[in-house]
Protein backbone atom coordinates (compact mmCIF):
# COMPACT_ATOMS: atom_id res chain seq x y z
CA UNK A 1 0.00 0.00 0.00
CA UNK A 2 1.14 2.84 -1.01
CA UNK A 3 -0.19 5.57 2.00
CA UNK A 4 1.08 6.52 5.34
CA UNK A 5 -0.29 7.37 8.60
CA UNK A 6 -1.22 11.06 8.04
CA UNK A 7 -1.35 11.42 4.31
CA UNK A 8 -4.15 13.96 3.16
CA UNK A 9 -6.36 12.09 0.52
CA UNK A 10 -9.74 12.48 -1.15
CA UNK A 11 -12.44 9.85 -0.92
CA UNK A 12 -13.24 8.89 -4.66
CA UNK A 13 -16.46 6.34 -4.27
CA UNK A 14 -18.86 5.67 -1.62
CA UNK A 15 -21.13 7.89 0.37
CA UNK A 16 -18.62 10.21 1.41
CA UNK A 17 -17.43 10.63 -2.01
CA UNK A 18 -15.57 13.96 -2.27
CA UNK A 19 -14.67 14.28 1.72
CA UNK A 20 -11.04 15.15 2.53
CA UNK A 21 -9.39 14.16 5.69
CA UNK A 22 -6.04 13.02 7.12
CA UNK A 23 -5.47 8.89 7.11
CA UNK A 24 -5.14 8.77 11.10
CA UNK A 25 -5.42 4.59 10.97
CA UNK A 26 -3.99 1.89 8.34
CA UNK A 27 -5.34 -1.36 8.85
CA UNK A 28 -3.58 -4.64 7.40
CA UNK A 29 -6.19 -5.71 5.14
CA UNK A 30 -5.78 -3.17 2.89
CA UNK A 31 -8.32 -0.50 4.69
CA UNK A 32 -7.30 2.84 6.07
CA UNK A 33 -9.20 5.20 8.31
CA UNK A 34 -10.00 8.61 6.98
CA UNK A 35 -10.73 11.50 9.62
CA UNK A 36 -14.73 13.22 8.80
CA UNK A 37 -15.22 9.85 6.38
CA UNK A 38 -17.59 7.10 6.48
CA UNK A 39 -19.27 8.00 9.53
CA UNK A 40 -21.12 5.39 10.77
CA UNK A 41 -23.49 5.07 14.07
CA UNK A 42 -22.00 2.99 17.17
CA UNK A 43 -24.49 2.04 19.73
CA UNK A 44 -22.73 2.15 23.54
CA UNK A 45 -23.88 -0.42 26.08
CA UNK A 46 -24.16 0.77 29.64
CA UNK A 47 -22.28 -0.06 32.29
CA UNK A 48 -22.09 1.07 36.08
CA UNK A 49 -20.72 4.38 35.45
CA UNK A 50 -22.06 5.47 32.16
CA UNK A 51 -25.24 5.58 30.53
CA UNK A 52 -25.65 4.19 27.16
CA UNK A 53 -25.25 6.18 24.15
CA UNK A 54 -25.19 6.26 20.58
CA UNK A 55 -21.53 7.78 18.97
CA UNK A 56 -20.88 8.46 15.67
CA UNK A 57 -17.34 7.28 14.25
CA UNK A 58 -15.13 6.46 11.33
CA UNK A 59 -15.06 3.19 9.60
CA UNK A 60 -12.83 1.47 7.35
CA UNK A 61 -12.88 2.42 3.52
CA UNK A 62 -10.57 0.35 1.07
CA UNK A 63 -7.54 1.93 -0.15
CA UNK A 64 -8.43 1.48 -3.40
CA UNK A 65 -11.55 4.40 -2.53
CA UNK A 66 -9.29 7.00 -1.66
CA UNK A 67 -6.84 8.96 -3.39
CA UNK A 68 -3.78 11.60 -2.43
CA UNK A 69 -4.15 14.96 -2.54
CA UNK A 70 -1.35 16.72 -4.59
CA UNK A 71 0.75 19.50 -2.28
CA UNK A 72 1.42 21.62 -4.90
CA UNK A 73 -2.22 21.37 -6.64
CA UNK A 74 -4.54 20.38 -4.26
CA UNK A 75 -6.19 17.93 -6.45
CA UNK A 76 -6.26 14.23 -6.14
CA UNK A 77 -3.52 12.25 -7.81
CA UNK A 78 -1.64 8.76 -8.05
CA UNK A 79 1.44 8.29 -6.36
CA UNK A 80 4.78 7.32 -8.32
CA UNK A 81 8.01 5.91 -6.41
CA UNK A 82 11.56 7.17 -7.48
CA UNK A 83 15.04 7.65 -5.90
CA UNK A 84 16.74 10.83 -4.36
CA UNK A 85 19.95 11.49 -4.73
CA UNK A 86 21.30 10.23 -1.63
CA UNK A 87 19.63 6.49 -3.33
CA UNK A 88 16.96 6.17 -0.78
CA UNK A 89 13.47 5.20 -2.79
CA UNK A 90 10.54 8.25 -2.10
CA UNK A 91 7.25 8.51 -3.25
CA UNK A 92 6.40 11.51 -5.70
CA UNK A 93 3.15 13.02 -6.67
CA UNK A 94 2.15 11.72 -10.35
CA UNK A 95 0.49 15.20 -11.56
CA UNK A 96 3.30 17.74 -10.49
CA UNK A 97 6.21 15.42 -9.69
CA UNK A 98 6.47 16.70 -6.11
CA UNK A 99 8.07 14.37 -3.68
CA UNK A 100 5.30 13.50 -0.70
CA UNK A 101 6.16 13.61 2.95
Amino acid sequence: MNFKKGDKVVVISGKSKGTVGTISNILKDNKVIVEGANMVKKHIKPNGQTAGSIVEVEAPINASNVMIVDPKTNKRTRIGHTTDKKGNKVRVSKKSNEQLN
